[in-house]
């Protein structure tokens, strides 16, 4: 019977903190929202990107491009983004503030964007929707009926992932003061949210209303 919940930590690594190579605004400020939701879920998936020095979401490999130009990238629109959380580079690291030990349940990682012709800004799929991480069949192997998705940035790596979450199968919500995005516009992403039926919440809901134990 499928009752579980998981709680989905999208990238949140050190390139995307601030000072790191794709900074997001105020990206450390979801480490202490992420510790006080770690003691509540008893399977816990960190996603990372992992990326190879020479993938061609960087503006590094493109001749006369600069950073976030879009270009085509195998029938794909591409944003053009700083080198960033490269395989074995301390950009690639977990924010050192998460406490893992107050995970009282299990943990996994799954990493994403390790084809260097396509970028996964999804925790389930790469941006083609062509290959999978594996992340659904693992949840349904555990039982898990829903997810709770925070992370950065809420309208790239969190939306996707909270997105495509939602379209196979798992009720979804996506924590509000757990994101941070890129830009302060977040309209449509939030309508995004509601043609898919994610909900978007505060921590403090999960207690109020027992969504979690």
């Amino acid at each position: 019977m499928k009752n579980r919940k998981a709680l989905i930590i999208v990238d949140a690594q050190n390139d995307f903190m601030p000072g790191g190579a794709l900074a997001v605004p105020e990206g450390d400020e979801i480490i202490s929202v992420i510790n006080s939701l770690l003691p509540k879920f008893d399977l816990i998936i960190f996603t990372k990107d992992w990326h190879p020095y020479n993938h061609k979401s960087f503006a590094s490999q493109h001749e006369d491009k600069e950073i976030y130009d879009s270009v085509d990238l195998n029938g794909l629109s591409q944003v053009l983004w700083p080198d960033h959380c490269i395989q074995d580079t301390p950009g690639a690291d977990l924010h050192p503030g998460i406490d893992f030990g107050k995970i009282n349940g299990d943990f996994y990682f799954f990493k994403k964007g390790m084809d260097p012709e396509v970028d996964s800004y999804s925790g389930f799929y790469d941006n083609g929707r062509k290959n999978s991480t594996g992340l659904k069949e693992f949840l349904d192997e555990r039982g898990v009926a829903e997810v709770y998705v925070v992370g950065l940035a809420l309208d790239y790596c969190v939306s996707y992932t909270a997105i495509d979450a939602a379209m196979e199968g798992f009720k979804t919500a996506v924590i509000e003061d757990g994101t941070r995005s890129i830009s302060p516009d977040i309209n449509e992403v939030l309508q995004n949210f509601h043609e898919a039926g994610v909900s978007f919440i505060e921590s403090w809901e999960l207690e109020m209303y027992n969504l979690v134990k």
